[in-house]
């Protein structure tokens, strides 16, 4: 049965599709992988002819989750609260929150954990973490957004990706992991290895 990892957060424009769309390309030469966009507006999905050796799904194969044959599958999902995360989350193994370092991220993460937290209670093997992202450097704002997600009680991954154009501009330059950015390519290896464990 395939390793499930689900990318969500209500909150729009914090790089879940990003990420999902560069987790998914790690992990393709190892494993069998399956990226499915879960959102209507199938931001991800358009790409699937960009990505011919990357299987990306449309949103109806989420019913089929449990039937397909892959080691891994990454669900991107839309940017707000749909009735689908229930069904999602029961399938997941693991829940990656992507967001930024602002005040009003973090206000609008809490939703979102709510809900994982339901989850958890009836899918026991669920796991969850908050992954800063699009992080600006400098920014004196991000050591005071850590102390407010320590608090939430879901755990804080220790890797941090910051705003690259290079990491912005992946999907059209195939990917991360294709682009010569050494430091963005780091960020998001650790991010996938990180949510493996």
């Amino acid at each position: 049965m395939a390793r499930i990892i689900t990318l969500a957060h209500q909150k729009g424009g914090v790089g879940k599709s990003t990420l999902a769309l560069n987790l998914a390309l790690c992990f393709k030469d190892q494993l069998r992988v399956a990226l499915i966009d879960s959102d209507l507006q199938g931001s991800i999905y358009h790409l699937k002819e960009d990505f011919p050796k990357l299987d990306i799904l449309a949103p109806e194969k989420i019913s089929e989750i449990p039937k397909l044959n892959y080691d891994l599958i990454i669900v991107d999902t839309p940017p707000y609260l749909s009735n689908r995360l229930n069904e999602l989350f029961g399938y997941s193994d693991y829940v990656l929150v992507p967001t930024k370092a602002g005040f009003f991220d973090v206000m609008a993460i809490k939703s979102t954990l709510a809900l994982i937290k339901f989850s958890q209670a009836q899918n026991q093997r669920l796991k969850a973490g908050i992954v800063l992202n699009m992080i600006k450097p400098r920014s004196g704002i991000t050591a005071e957004v850590v102390e407010l997600l320590n608090t939430l009680g879901t755990p804080l991954l220790n890797t941090r990706v910051f705003d690259r154009v290079s990491l912005a501009r992946s999907s059209m330059t195939s990917g991360i992991l294709k682009s010569t950015d050494q430091k963005a390519i780091e960020e998001v290896t650790f991010l996938a290895e990180e949510s493996l464990t």
